[in-house]
């Protein structure tokens, strides 16, 4: 494929540089937006168009057309054309095209899916499951409450240094989407976790090496999102957590735990980092429904 839109990507590449240098977005994301661009150029391939500066509006709907006879939701259709249309805009300011061809086009409208949530009592269970007397179920434990209690996104728990960690004052400070750092309390819970991996098993952990990590793994290596991830399925099939769950599950939950709590919706968006508070707003959707259920269940004339 690079050989027949050899052309178009050299705009692909100074678009990258520009997501990493100007936007400071994270090394996933870009890694998304690629993934879409590329899905993109596949089909200019077919289409036998061999610069991607040569589309046009017409040629964007035919796209939308196609993904949609594939069977694409519409939340993925729109993160498609989402991501052109951060691409075009580019190298509209760039002077390489003269009109955003995406500029016409409407993004499909996306289906409010709210994000799923366990409750405080499903929680305690999958908390409660590693194993406090070895070093791996300390650190275990660790990462557990510490997302949980922090609200954290697994790549924000995975990448902090030990020295951003303040287990006195109960703060961690994270460096989130855009490079963008926030201080986030972490309460007694998780700092009672923190104390005895800290303590020793991180250094049993280690066995003599070196980490800037908090949270280390085998022979001293950084923990990575798809080995906490696969500790975290082990430990909810062992609560009985019939609900799949992902690492953004507990951060979901911490979210919608707090709004039920009575916490306002702009502390709860400092804590979770998020730019927009309009992002932060679906939480309340979740404490709404829940809302709804206990009172179609208890009242009378629910």
């Amino acid at each position: 494929m690079r050989e027949f839109l050899k052309t178009s990507f050299h705009l692909i590449d100074r678009y990258q540089q520009f997501l990493i240098t100007e936007k400071g977005l994270s090394a996933n994301t870009i890694e998304a937006y690629a993934r879409d661009i590329d899905h993109y150029l596949e089909f200019l391939q077919r289409e036998k168009v061999d610069d991607i500066s040569r589309t046009d509006t017409a040629l964007l709907l035919k796209y939308m057309i196609e993904m949609r006879r594939k069977g694409l939701s519409r939340r993925t259709r729109a993160r498609h054309i989402s991501a052109l249309r951060g691409f075009f805009r580019f190298v509209v300011e760039q002077g390489a095209m003269g009109d955003d061809p995406t500029r016409k086009v409407i993004l499909p409208k996306k289906i409010l899916q709210l994000p799923v949530v366990i409750s405080p009592q499903q929680i305690r269970r999958l908390l409660a499951q590693p194993n406090p007397q070895t070093p791996r179920g300390q650190r275990d434990r660790a990462m557990l409450e510490l997302l949980y209690a922090a609200g954290l996104r697994v790549s924000e728990l995975v990448a902090i240094p030990i020295q951003n960690l303040n287990l006195e004052a109960g703060f961690v400070r994270v460096l989130g989407k855009g490079s963008k750092e926030r201080l986030v309390p972490i309460g007694r819970y998780a700092q009672d976790a923190l104390t005895p991996y800290l303590a020793q098993a991180r250094a049993t952990l280690l066995k003599g090496r070196l980490s800037r990590f908090l949270f280390v793994a085998r022979a001293g290596r950084p923990m990575t999102r798809q080995g906490f991830w696969k500790l975290l399925k082990k430990y909810a099939r062992e609560a009985g957590i019939d609900t799949r769950i992902t690492p953004h599950s507990l951060r979901h939950s911490f979210a919608s735990h707090l709004l039920e709590g009575g916490a306002d919706l702009r502390s709860v968006q400092t804590m979770l980092g998020h730019a927009d508070i309009s992002t932060t707003q679906i939480y309340t959707h979740v404490a709404r429904k829940q809302l709804l259920e206990v009172h179609r269940k208890y009242h009378p004339r629910g």
